[in-house]
């Protein structure tokens, strides 16, 4: 699996981003995507997963109703919707997948990594 992000940029506090994860290559609807971030100095942080199917998912609390995680098949792509951002937020994301049909919020539970888009929010 190869994992393509895209869509981060400068933004306001209080803003709103898409980001978007291409895959290609072999996926599987009981499979889940992630998204997590990372900041210079600290370890990559959960953000939020999905099954590819978009049956469940789970959101860290820091991001729990202001970030939404959703998949188009068609597509292959994953996306995270990032709501009322702050400056806080501000961090490298990666997308990454999972080959395992039990969901997983720590880095080392998955397979495959996108290289990162840059989210910078200014206050």
């Amino acid at each position: 699996v190869q994992l393509q992000a895209s869509g981060g940029g400068l933004v306001q506090a209080g803003d709103s981003l898409r980001l978007s994860c291409a895959a290609s290559g072999r996926t599987f609807s009981s499979h889940f995507m992630g998204w997590f971030r990372q900041v210079p100095g600290k370890e990559r942080e959960f953000v939020a997963a999905i099954r590819w199917s978009g049956t469940s998912t789970t959101y860290a609390d820091s991001v729990k109703g202001r970030f939404t995680i959703s998949t188009d098949n068609a597509k292959n792509t994953v996306y995270l919707r990032m709501n009322s951002l702050r400056p806080e937020d501000t961090a490298v994301y990666y997308c990454a997948a999972r080959n395992t049909v039990m969901v997983s919020t720590s880095a080392s539970g998955y397979n495959y990594w996108g290289q990162g888009t840059l989210v910078t929010v200014s206050s």
